[in-house]
Formats: structure tokens, sequence, C-alpha cells
């Protein structure tokens, strides 16, 4: 089931296209009704990562075919840019967020646009983003355009997407959420509509950030047969 080009596009296809299909209005109107809330996201997710468990092992077992050979220079990109990444992902995994599902935005007693959120309301998914564009530019083969070209367009279409749907489900009050916070890393900062909140972040995120890069970076030859700073090992 893993091992060609073939099945890497089917995995990914169905990862990708089944996020788009099971968030759609009618669909998940239909599901909720059907199961429950709270059974639809733990069936969607339980299914989703044995998805995304078949697409990474046929992109490891997908011999890579060259399409082009980028510069010494570009393929240091992911080295540089994954920790970023990586602190994007820890963040958006342990902070809570106004954008996930079942979390309503106006619970009293809650500050929603705390740590990370000041940077991003799209923590993770900027940080998968970011992961798959870094490996799309840097990788000059096949099988990285289907992986990662897959992830880039379900990571930057899914925040524009669970924006309105929010919007949708929760009216007047996503608007403070929409002025304080911003989907584009930095952008609410920049213009001054937010201020940095080093402490609802804190120091243990970034040190587990910091554990978990280097953990990539030594199993990367051994998954992948490949270093992840060039050069090296």
């Amino acid at each position: 089931m893993t091992g060609s080009i073939d099945t890497l596009f089917a995995a990914t296809v169905l990862f990708v296209g089944g996020h788009f299909l099971l968030s759609s209005k009618p669909v998940r109107m239909a599901l909720i009704e059907r199961f429950g809330e709270t059974h639809l996201l733990t069936y969607y997710s339980l299914v989703m990562i044995v998805i995304f468990t078949w697409m990474i092992l046929a992109f490891i077992d997908t011999p890579p075919v060259a399409l082009w050979q980028p510069s010494a220079g570009i393929r240091w990109l992911p080295a540089l840019g994954m920790p970023l990444a990586v602190f994007l992902i820890v963040c958006g995994l342990t902070t809570p967020s106004p954008t996930i599902a079942g979390t309503n935005p106006d619970e009293p007693g809650r500050d929603l646009t705390r740590g990370i959120m000041r940077i991003t309301r799209h923590p993770f998914l900027n940080g998968m983003s970011l992961w798959a564009a870094l490996h799309l530019i840097a990788n000059g083969d096949d099988r990285s355009i289907v992986l990662f070209g897959g992830l880039l367009v379900l990571t930057v279409v899914g925040m524009w997407h669970i924006d309105k749907r929010r919007e949708f489900l929760f009216g007047s009050d996503w608007g403070p959420i929409l002025l304080t916070t911003s989907a584009i890393p930095f952008a609410a900062l920049l213009s001054k509509r937010t201020s940095f909140d080093w402490p609802g972040i804190g120091w243990w995120r970034l040190l587990l950030s910091v554990a978990i890069y280097l953990a990539l970076v030594w199993l990367h030859p051994l998954v992948l047969g490949e270093a992840a700073w060039p050069g090296v090992g």
C-alpha cells in the first residue's frame, strides 16, 4: 500500500480532500446530526490520523525522482526555518485557541487571545504551512511536490475556512478575536492591535520546541536517509 508516487498522490488527495469534505457545512451538519459533535470530532480525528500515517509512510517508501537541483543555499532553508515551525506547532498544540472546534470565543472569564495567539490565531496551521513551504522549496523531487504541496494547500486554505466558519457561527462575538489577532504571523503585533505576551507563551514551550527540533534533526537521517543539515553527517 506504499512505495509508489501514485499511492502517495492518492493518500495526499484523500487526506487533503477529506479535511475539506468533512469540514464543509452541509456534510458537517449532517454528520453532527447523525453522531453528535463530540463523537464526530473523535471519529474525524481517528480517521485523519490513519490517513496521515499512510501518507507519511507512502512518502518515506516512494523513491524520489529529481525534477530540478536546488542550490546549496536553498537546501539550508528547512534547517534554518524549522525551529520557528516547530515552535509554532508546539504552541498551537498546547495553547487554548479561539479557532478550535467546540470553543466559544465569548466564554466568560477565559482569555483566548493570550500567548502565541498574539502572534497568530492559527499557530499550528502556520507552523505546518511553514514546514511544508520550506521543504517544497528546498526539495526538487516529485514526492516532495505531492506531499508538501498538498499540505501547503490544506493549511493555507484551512486557515481561511476556519475563520469564515467561526464568523458564521459566532457573528459579532468573533469580531474582538479578529481585531486583536491575525492569521498572518506578527501582523497584529506590527499593526499594534495587540501586545506581545511572553508570560502567556512561557519558557517551557520554547525549551520543548528546541528539544523536539533536535530530536527531528537526529531522526531525519534514520527515517529519510539524509541529514536535516546539508553536508552534515
